[in-house]
């Protein structure tokens, strides 16, 4: 996506976007369009914002887990190495419950279900793609998301509820694709594969609603919702 400029935000907008602050972690609602840390080639990303995040803390926060760039909502940060440590047990484990939002396209034929797809990651021209793939590729990753319309809209689109069992990249954007029901505005699994001109490129409309932590053994888990963003045009 390097036609769009990364979003930018000043210090009340990032202090607004902060839904949980534990004396471990930090759970903020990533706007879209801001990667999460800087790649290969540099460049701004979330991560030039968490100096104004320590709160008094001697340690910087840092990701507990990503978000890609065009995915918007609940990002965990671990606020020092112990909190890291255990949101690394609890992903490693499974023991974390995330939901997604994502309007696709059109209406799936079944109202709820499971995608049960293996994924492999596949070599472009330029970049890369996770892809569908038989369960005896060698290079086959287990992916399994379940889906649950929750609301259509008069165009043919629908709101779903996403709840990934596994954690593959680009899991849910992939999985939907395979049963012809893609986000509106994937620019890369989508129905318009060509990247547009500046100022014309189509917001992602996948949102990472929920996130349940189980974080303290003698205590409820933290348990964060993120509004849906303005882009998804719905009252939340």
């Amino acid at each position: 996506m390097d036609h769009v400029p990364v979003y930018e935000m000043d210090d009340a907008e990032l202090m607004s976007r902060i839904l949980l602050r534990d004396q471990l972690v930090i759970v903020i609602d990533k706007p879209v369009n801001i990667p999460v840390h800087a790649g290969p080639k540099g460049g701004p990303s979330f991560e030039d914002y968490f100096p104004k995040l320590q709160f008094g803390y001697k340690e910087m926060p840092r990701l507990a887990h990503r978000l890609d760039r065009d995915t918007s909502g609940c990002l965990v940060l671990g606020r020092n190495d112990r909190g890291l440590r255990r949101m690394g047990k609890l992903f490693e484990s499974g023991q974390i419950q995330k939901t997604y939002w994502a309007v696709a396209s059109r209406t799936p034929k079944k109202a709820e279900g499971i995608i049960d797809t293996p994924l492999r990651k596949v070599k472009l021209p330029k970049g890369w793609s996770m892809q569908p793939c038989g369960i005896n590729d060698p290079e086959a990753q287990s992916a399994v998301t379940g889906y649950k319309v929750l609301e259509t809209y008069a165009d043919g689109r629908a709101l779903l509820e996403m709840t990934p069992q596994t954690g593959r990249t680009h899991q849910i954007r992939v999985h939907l694709q395979s049963i012809d029901c893609p986000i509106v505005g994937d620019w890369l699994y989508g129905e318009n594969v060509d990247r547009p001109d500046s100022g014309q490129f189509p917001l992602l409309h996948l949102h990472a609603r929920r996130i349940v932590i189980p974080l303290y053994a003698d205590q409820p888990p933290l348990d964060v919702t993120a509004a849906a963003p303005a882009h998804f045009g719905i009252k939340d």
